[in-house]
């Protein structure tokens, strides 16, 4: 009934091996298995990661079942439980295709997480050198610094990309206006330093974002 992805018939055929205290161990794992890959497949992924869990109390030398755990921590939205999953199965059979993809593909995106969050809150310029009132208010709040961050790496991004030298020039002399009537207009009134800088980022990004 499982193979069939018949939940009406499998689930309570699976519950009344799990729940009979006769079972044998083997036949318990194999309910177990066959519930939890059951519930995976109709998106009911707590159920499923809890006879997962089971099982691999049960036996720990499962590597197929970490892996496949570890894709529902990855369903949830946990990443480290995700990889800490990915890594067992690994340890079990390092030739675990499916393991290697998944544990290289998650461990790169942590690491590209562990450098965002290095750089939060932080502008594209040292805020000890800040000196002007502009780059003192970016420095001081959060919003603002990433908004600078951005625009920064959205211009380098646009001169890298240009199609010739003229056109980059052009592109920096556009970005070197852009801060030069920041720096000018800063502290005036009516000037909304946050609204300029995310006018600015939506032109180099283009209406698309990129």
């Amino acid at each position: 009934a499982a193979a069939a992805d018949d939940m009406d018939r499998a689930s309570p055929a699976c519950a009344a091996v799990i729940d009979n205290e006769k079972t044998a161990k083997a036949d318990l794992i194999k309910a177990l298995v066959a519930r939890g890959a059951l519930y995976a497949r109709h998106d009911q992924v707590d159920r499923a990661i809890a006879d997962d869990s089971r099982a691999l109390l049960l036996d720990p030398t499962l590597a197929d079942l970490f892996n496949a755990r570890g894709e529902l921590w990855l369903k949830k939205g946990d990443k480290p439980k995700a990889v800490q999953d990915f890594g067992a199965a690994l340890k079990i059979d390092p030739n675990h295709e499916k393991a290697k993809a998944n544990h290289k593909a998650m461990a790169r995106e942590l690491e590209r997480i562990g450098a965002q969050m290095a750089v939060a809150g932080k502008p594209s310029f040292n805020c000890k050198g800040a000196a002007r009132a502009v780059e003192k208010a970016i420095c001081g709040n959060r919003e603002l610094a990433d908004l600078d961050r951005e625009v920064f790496a959205a211009n380098a991004r646009v001169i890298r990309e240009a199609r010739n030298p003229a056109e980059a020039r052009n592109l920096q002399r556009e970005q070197d206006e852009f801060i030069a009537r920041r720096n000018a207009g800063f502290g005036h009134t009516g000037y909304d330093l946050k609204k300029a800088m995310q006018e600015r980022l939506q032109r180099l990004n283009g209406v698309d974002g990129y």
